[in-house]
């Protein structure tokens, strides 16, 4: 069976479901600003309990990674990221669910060939970008003599 290219656009199109962007775009604003208020309300707990403002910061960012994989782990963040759509690709809870969706997936496989192996499935190519690019960067600033 061979069919056109207008052919399958046709049917790609009657196959997908139409988005609701008069909903979707202002949950996703919604539910993203409520995740970066929740990493503020953590940095201002660790300073509030005398922790310097770096350390805090970072903190504040581990526990959003914690929440993240654990809600991964419990099967919640899908059904969160399906009333937030890209609401919740702030970036480091996006991350956290790249990272733990493969581990998770691929658990069965083993700890090495599974998890090992596929939890960077999804986040991989992302931190290979981020090095490489942070290399060039570096590069370009320390030839052009600006470090």
């Amino acid at each position: 069976m061979s069919i056109t290219n207008q052919e399958y656009d046709s049917l790609t199109k009657q196959a997908s479901p139409g988005t609701k962007s008069y909903k979707t775009i202002p949950m996703a604003f919604l539910i993203g600003g409520l995740i970066c208020v929740l990493g503020q309300a953590f940095i201002n707990l660790y300073i509030w309990l005398g922790v310097d403002q770096q350390t805090a910061s970072t903190l504040g960012s581990m526990t959003l990674i914690f929440i993240a994989a654990l809600l991964t782990g419990l099967n919640m963040f899908d059904n969160i990221a399906k009333v937030a759509g890209a609401g919740t690709l702030v970036p480091i809870t996006g991350f956290s669910n790249a990272v733990v969706s493969p581990a998770l997936e691929f658990k069965s496989e083993g700890y090495v060939l599974g998890l090992g192996a596929k939890m960077f499935v999804i986040a991989g190519p992302v931190i290979v970008y981020g090095v490489v690019a942070s290399v060039v960067y570096g590069l370009i600033l320390f030839l052009f003599g600006l470090v």
